[in-house]
């Protein structure tokens, strides 16, 4: 069809990907691909005539790339393919792209008149970033004498340089409402996945099926502020054990985070739902799946035996091998793959199901969101939200908590505010590492940007809670950044 594939390794077994059947016979391909150096979950590029470069899977193996979070490496691959494939309809090859191929394609990604989906300044900003890491990579194994990303050095305030793409995007807008009040959350919440009425009431038209899981991930997202794969591959297993405290602390794996594994922190009403939704729905799609014999027919699985308090995780194959590693290690792909021993046969490890009783992929919830914004839009609502900003708007709450907590705990008055600056600057690192960020300047500048211009402590004043609507209210009519009910 004049267009590049694109297929990514598996724990074993053949890729996954479109067209990957023509591989289900090679059950060896797994230590095939462990011989040739090539990692599980490293993409593969095919052109259109069937063909592998060895060279792009080189790159992919090579530390610059390979040691990107996997979030990073989904987003850039199907970017490569894209551009390769606009390549090739202009006769040329991924190798022999100039700064003028990739001018055009920058126009007809932006403006170009036949592109049934021009992409605004941030996804192109990321198709960006992405290419230059691929030809800088190029450029390093000599495959490449020049990389089409051309670059102009710019002064920073310090006296250092800093190389910014010529093509790089100037209408990125950073004052995009990211943040939801928590009554603005609620409305969202009950009418968009919940199918109540705006007024409260319930619809005699909602179906209901999966209200009780999707309302459980929404609150665990708003309340923890855990990334869309970070929570949406969580494993039963992993559920932080309920204790009588507000919040209840878990662990976020290092193979599914961002960067790195890190503790996190959920309220218990959150925690509650969660457990809720694993005793209703979540249990009936189960017992409707083994009754169908579902589980009993797939060809490859691995049965999770226990984790350790050191958090070693032990399980099994379908042909009885054994493994062990640290929870930190488990990928995407094999907590996919994973099941345990119940009462009643195998039951999947991981805690959020499809209807059918299969594990549920962690992208699948954008859509889920989306069409709960539009539920909420066709009610006349102007409330939405995706799981990006769930997070966000834990990190506003939960940064106006912590400076109201340390005003009580150290009997402070919003003028003595000023004169403890340092004991202040522990609550953005508290928040950054709640979020998991590298930097507190990314927490800062991006997060928490409705606190830009604007003094805590007028904020904070008189208010008796940080979570009390007024206070929400109040950010919202300055910064208009905050969606709102009133």
């Amino acid at each position: 069809m004049g267009e590049w594939q694109l297929f990514w390794t598996g724990v074993g077994g053949a890729p996954s990907g479109s067209g990957a059947d023509v591989l289900r016979g090679w059950t060896d391909l797994a230590e095939r691909e462990r011989a040739a150096g090539i990692r599980a979950g490293q993409p593969i590029l095919v052109d259109p005539t069937g063909r592998v470069d060895p060279r792009l899977s080189e790159i992919f193996r090579h530390r610059l790339f390979a040691r990107k979070a996997p979030g990073t490496k989904e987003t850039y691959a199907p970017d490569y393919r894209v551009f390769f494939t606009y390549l090739w309809e202009r006769g040329l090859r991924w190798d022999e792209a100039v700064a003028a191929d990739l001018e055009d394609w920058e126009d007809w990604r932006l403006r170009g008149e036949g592109n049934p989906e021009p992409v605004e300044g941030s996804t192109w900003a990321k198709n960006l970033a992405g290419l230059a890491l691929l030809y800088k990579i190029a450029k390093k194994l000599g495959y490449v004498t020049e990389s089409p990303v051309s670059t102009t050095s710019v002064a920073q305030a310090d006296g250092s340089t800093v190389e910014v793409a010529d093509l790089a995007p100037t209408d990125i807008r950073s004052s995009n409402v990211k943040w939801l009040s928590p009554r603005g959350y609620r409305l969202w919440r009950d009418v968009g996945l919940g199918g109540l009425l705006p007024n409260g009431l319930e619809s005699s038209g909602w179906p209901g099926r999966n209200d009780g899981r999707d309302m459980a991930f929404a609150d665990f997202a708003y309340s923890s502020g855990l990334r869309r794969r970070e929570l949406g591959t969580l494993l039963v297993a992993e559920l932080p054990a309920a204790e009588r405290r507000i919040y209840c602390s878990g662990w976020v794996g290092k193979a599914v985070a961002k960067r790195s594994g890190r503790y996190f922190y959920v309220s218990q009403a959150a925690l509650q739902r969660a457990e809720l939704y694993q005793l209703s729905t979540r249990t009936a799609a189960i017992r409707r799946a083994q009754r169908r014999g579902l589980y009993e027919r797939l060809k490859e699985y691995q049965v999770l035996r226990d984790i350790t308090r050191a958090r070693k995780a032990r399980w099994s194959d379908e042909r009885g091998r054994t493994f062990e590693t640290h929870v930190n290690n488990l990928t995407v792909r094999q907590r996919m793959s994973m099941f345990v021993e119940g009462p009643d046969g195998l039951e999947p490890a991981m805690l959020w199901l499809t209807e059918s009783g299969m594990p549920m992929a962690y992208r699948s919830w954008t859509k889920v969101f989306e069409r709960a914004s539009e539920r909420c839009a066709r009610a006349g609502l102007k409330v939405y939200a995706t799981p990006h900003m769930l997070r966000h708007s834990m990190a506003l709450r939960m940064l106006l908590r912590l400076h109201h907590a340390l005003d009580r705990r150290l009997g402070l008055t919003p003028a003595e505010r000023r004169n403890h600056e340092d004991a202040y600057g522990t609550v953005w690192t508290m928040v950054k590492d709640l979020l998991g960020h590298r930097s507190e300047l990314t927490t800062r500048e991006i997060y928490l940007e409705p606190l830009h211009g604007l003094e805590i402590e007028n904020l904070l004043s008189d208010a008796e809670s940080p979570g009390n609507a007024e206070l929400f209210a109040e950010l919202s009519r300055r910064t208009g950044l905050i969606l709102d009910v009133a």
